[in-house]
């Protein structure tokens, strides 16, 4: 084990992001140095850890907390701080939110979404193909489809989309937004949230807000009233926000690897595993943050982590581990054996892990069987990428059939 001086901290990320192209940096760094001390742009220096069991280990093992950034000036990629709530929790206050909203992501549950879910996919299919190609998929079909859907799950009118999804930027953004920006649109989200509360308090209805209000006037000492919104506001942000993302990213990579979307088509079945392929291949973040910090000292890697010290696990890096993946860097949909962490590991698991995966199943499914001929419209530098955002995507994308 090798007690390692925090000298000369790598700038990271460690590059701009270049469409969904992950650095070659982290294949060299888990050979060489897999954990390395880095500076993001905001906040205090952190190791990195880019080889999975390691990145693994940081986010399961009970002795990193999350809970210990509240009160330091957290590494971040953002100028402000993460606002505490359950992102910012260690078992058992993170276990006490998060039973608030589990039931309603069970797979049992998500499973009676689907033909809903497949419904309003053929819905925004029948109206592109109404209106005719070019289309952009974005817009028409991979925002409005998760918007919809976790509208309908937590009870959100879905004619206020154009509202929310605009205020739920705050959550994603690095520099798209400025600081003044963030603050109004958080205010407003949590306001907008905090009227429907008071609402399904005079009028109860059947879904997640009103059980989550419920359950807060039950348990009041259980409870708070910040908790509840705070907690349904983040629900609907990150219940769209990233598959959002991902549907046309998914829909990129596989019209940019023809071979595959041609296996794909041959063999629609392959659907489920394509998509846990993709949630590894795809680097959905512009680099790793929500660091945790060391309770004790503890060797990663043969590098000793001193108690107190923040480190953040790359996701990205840790679904390309050569020791883990065949050819890791080779999109292969038939992978059969995938342990992926793409939608995290421990307790901060994506609590709508199954949630995502349905819609991207039946979103990617519904392309690939509705639109045999599906394309992108435009020549390949054309697209326009979201930029200033945590995540990496496509801003546009025209298609055509």
């Amino acid at each position: 084990m090798t007690d390692v001086a925090r000298v000369a901290a790598r700038p990271y990320p460690f590059s701009a992001p270049d469409r969904l192209n992950l650095d070659p940096l982290y294949a060299e760094l888990r050979r060489v140095e897999p954990l390395v001390w880095v500076r993001l742009p905001f906040g205090e220096e952190a190791w990195l850890a880019t080889r999975y069991a390691d990145v693994r280990m940081v986010l399961g093992d009970a002795r990193f907390s999350r809970a210990a950034s509240v009160g330091r000036d957290e590494p971040r990629l953002t100028p402000r701080q993460i606002e505490g709530g359950i992102l910012s929790m260690d078992p058992p206050e993170h276990t006490r939110l998060r039973r608030l909203v589990a039931k309603a992501f069970t797979a049992r549950r998500v499973e009676q979404l689907r033909p809903r879910t497949r419904q309003i996919a053929d819905e925004l299919i029948d109206a592109m193909v109404a209106a005719g190609p070019p289309v952009d998929l974005v817009e028409h079909f991979a925002t409005p489809l998760p918007i919809q859907v976790i509208c309908e799950l937590l009870g959100v009118p879905f004619a206020d989309r154009h509202q929310f999804h605009v205020w739920s930027e705050a959550i994603v953004s690095t520099t798209s937004l400025s600081p003044e920006q963030i603050h109004e649109y958080l205010d407003n989200l949590y306001g907008y949230i905090g009227e429907l509360v008071q609402q399904r308090r005079r009028q109860p209805t059947d879904d997640l807000i009103c059980a989550m209000v419920q359950a807060r006037d039950e348990h009041q000492d259980r409870f708070t009233e910040q908790e509840v919104v705070q907690l349904a506001a983040g629900l609907l942000a990150a219940g769209h926000e990233t598959t959002v993302t991902q549907l046309p990213n998914f829909a990129y990579v596989l019209l940019t690897h023809p071979d595959q979307l041609a296996r794909l088509r041959a063999e629609p079945a392959l659907v489920p595993t394509a998509i846990e392929e993709l949630m590894r291949y795809v680097p959905l973040g512009v680099a790793s943050s929500f660091a945790r910090y060391a309770t004790e000292d503890i060797e990663i890697g043969g590098v000793l982590v001193r108690a107190g010290e923040p480190v953040i696990g790359s996701l990205s890096s840790a679904n390309r581990d050569e020791t883990v993946f065949t050819d890791p860097d080779q999109l292969d949909l038939g992978r059969e054996t995938n342990p992926h962490i793409g939608f995290g590991h421990g307790v901060h698991h994506c609590v709508g892990a199954q949630l995502a995966r349905m819609e991207l199943q039946v979103g990617i499914g519904a392309l690939i069987a509705r639109l045999p001929e599906l394309r992108i419209a435009v020549p390949e530098p054309e697209l326009t990428w979201k930029s200033g955002m945590i995540v990496r995507g496509l801003a546009r994308m025209p298609v055509a059939w």
